[in-house]
């Protein structure tokens, strides 16, 4: 009775995380699983006639092809409807200049990279406004802010079903769901919160002055001498140029800077979430596992082979469990993967070494918004 009860203990700790390999056959394809990871995850319970549902999805940008494909999303979309709801797809306009920096190319970039209302039949709402500085100011109790700017069309919503691809990031380690609330779902007062400190510095006796960073840098801060230079007044933080370096001579204070960010990162998806506890889900697309975030106009090959798709009703769970079904696996070499391509090995420190990508589990978990430990259910 003793062991019954400690076990019954364990489990009531922990959250549920569903499982959905990639195997499927003319009797059960990844609709059908994708399906089943709804209905695992309790949507018809959690919504009904008349919810309004934000269903937050990264509609790529032009050029990068490792989004999450558009026949899942029409998925999503269709199951929602069948509770009664009425779901939207939505996104908050870029920090940085690019196509999706408003709401007209942000919209443009959607529908060209195949998210029509057509195709996934639902409306884009673009959730911070035309620009990007629709937000409300939302109370958090995190330690860095007193209160978040979280785009308005997101604190509007009833609800929010949270669709991610999850792959590395330089700046976080790995993007996830949490990534995807907290990043996301801010306003662009509330994005450059988050980038505040994050401004990178170049290494003079490594730069060859090749002009690799000044091609990516959306904010044009970067200017070519007998080295590169790195305008502070106009630099965003975005981190762009970190990866785009050849000779990986523009660097950060990781420790100080990636640790704060991944903090104010998660802060802002308490402020995100706040008004819709009992009515979030997330799922998480672990494919096409690319080494940087779907931000870029590209898509690198992927560091490892796609696992699955998971849905919890725990973001720091899902993530959790993200991270470890990807580091279980062995990693592809000839990759942006330099290290712990073995069985176990932790593939995005191998992509960016000095990330430690923990904290924004650990973080998420001290302030209340779930828990690092779960169970896998195979559906």
């Amino acid at each position: 009775m003793a062991q019954e009860k400690l076990e019954k203990e364990k489990l009531e700790e922990e959250a549920t995380v569903y499982f959905a390999d990639l195997r499927a056959s003319l009797q059960d394809n990844l609709i059908d699983k994708l399906g089943r990871l709804l209905d695992s995850v309790g949507v018809d319970e959690k919504f009904g006639k008349g919810t309004l549902v934000a269903i937050k999805v990264h509609f790529g940008e032009k050029g990068n092809t490792a989004y999450i494909p558009p026949v899942f999303v029409r998925s999503v979309v269709e199951r929602i409807k069948a509770t009664g709801a009425a779901p939207f797809l939505t996104d908050t306009n870029t920090l940085y200049v690019g196509a999706r920096t408003n709401s007209v190319g942000h919209i443009a970039t959607a529908i060209e990279n195949g998210f029509a209302y057509s195709v996934v039949n639902a409306p884009i709402i673009i959730a911070d406004g035309l620009r990007g500085n629709d937000g409300v100011a939302v109370e958090v109790e995190g330690g860095q802010y007193k209160e978040v700017q979280i785009a308005r069309e997101i604190v509007n919503a009833d609800a929010m079903v949270v669709l991610t691809h999850f792959k590395c990031h330089e700046m976080s380690g790995f993007g996830g769901a949490l990534k995807n609330v907290g990043m996301g779902c801010a306003s662009r007062e509330g994005k450059l919160a988050q980038h505040s400190n994050c401004a990178p510095v170049v290494e003079p006796e490594e730069c060859f002055a090749c002009g690799a960073c000044v091609t990516v840098c959306p904010a044009e801060a970067i200017e070519i001498e007998s080295v590169a230079l790195i305008d502070d007044a106009k630099c965003i933080g975005c981190g762009h140029c970190i990866p785009a370096c050849p000779e990986g001579a523009i660097k950060i204070s990781w420790d100080e800077t990636t640790t704060g960010l991944q903090k104010k990162m998660v802060e802002h998806a308490q402020g995100a979430l706040k008004n819709k506890e009992g009515r979030t889900v997330y799922i998480n697309f672990i494919q096409r596992i690319s080494p940087s975030c779907d931000c870029y106009g590209h898509t690198d090959a992927p560091i490892a082979p796609d696992v699955g798709i998971v849905a919890s009703t725990d973001p720091v769970a899902i993530d959790a469990a993200s991270a470890d079904l990807v580091n279980r696996g062995a990693g592809f070499a000839g990759t942006a993967l330099k290290s712990g391509i073995e069985p176990g090995g932790d593939k995005f420190r191998g992509v960016y070494p000095e990330v430690d990508w923990e904290v924004q589990l650990k973080s998420a978990e001290r302030l209340g918004l779930g828990t690092r430990k779960y169970r896998l259910e195979p559906v």
